[in-house]
């Protein structure tokens, strides 16, 4: 387990710090594995899944049960310069380019990674979770299956946007407004899918019946009903904390390697 690696990022002008989990055979063997990216949540970095996750026991003890295939896990630090997982408004700063451009090319070259869609998958809490839907809902091209955790589903409207990004000193004019929350606002994201991909990406979808963020999931597990977009969706006891999340990794290791497997 490697937790303060780093690459350079041109688009993010500096270096960029990862943590990756490799499985327990990836230093004896010659395979390559599939990939799942882990990402975290606000007020963490990529070290949040390690310390407090405890990513590598979890995922260990999966693989060794056979709940889970063996596969690396990799967590950027999306905590550093600005928060978050998305561009910004006026493109300024552009940390999904970053990750997609730079990040993924980067990772999938340095490490033995089997680079086809069906061996690779997303999942993240909290702001990680709104991470891992947006990211799979704009690129279902590229992951199997994606699981958000007590997801940060994004403003649930024009208004609200305007405020949030107002209280994160982000502006924009009302056509960059409204060009970003088409972009990163689950709800709409969702709505908008077109119905040739609506079985593109295998979904999990988990919160906490306690957890303050369980409008947005709910209201992405209706409008997905209502879409008829296959995914599963969980409420469990809980609130939006470690413990859950805990608790909640073991199921996101065992869906993404029944993708990983079932080809």
């Amino acid at each position: 387990m490697y937790d303060n690696l780093s690459l350079p990022s041109k688009l993010l002008k500096g270096e960029r710090k990862y943590a990756i989990y490799l499985p327990p055979d990836y230093q004896t063997s010659e395979r390559s594995y599939p990939v799942l990216y882990l990402l975290h949540g606000g007020g963490d970095d990529q070290t949040g899944w390690v310390q407090f996750g405890e990513v590598q026991n979890i995922t260990d003890k999966a693989i060794a049960e056979g709940k889970a295939t063996p596969m690396i896990i990799v967590m950027p630090d999306a905590n550093t310069g600005q928060r978050g997982y998305f561009n910004d408004p006026k493109n300024e700063w552009r940390y999904e380019d970053f990750f997609f451009d730079e990040f993924m090319p980067f990772i999938e070259g340095k490490y033995r990674i089997k680079k086809e869609k069906k061996f690779r998958a997303v999942a993240g809490l909290s702001m990680g979770g709104g991470g891992s839907f947006v990211y799979a809902l704009h690129h279902p091209e590229l992951f199997s299956s994606a699981c958000p955790l007590s997801a940060s589903t994004g403003p649930l409207n024009l208004e609200a946007t305007k405020a949030w990004l107002e209280q994160r000193k982000l502006t924009g004019t009302d056509a960059e407004i409204e060009v970003y929350y088409k972009k990163y606002s689950v709800l709409e994201l969702i709505n908008a899918m077109p119905d040739d991909q609506k079985k593109a990406v295998r979904w999990y979808l988990d919160i906490g019946d306690d957890d303050f963020l369980f409008e947005g999931n709910s209201l992405a597990h209706i409008a997905m009903r209502k879409k008829e977009i296959p995914h599963e969706f969980r409420i469990y006891d809980g609130g939006h904390t470690w413990t859950y999340w805990r608790r909640a990794l073991p199921t996101v290791l065992s869906f993404v390697s029944d993708a990983f497997h079932q080809y």
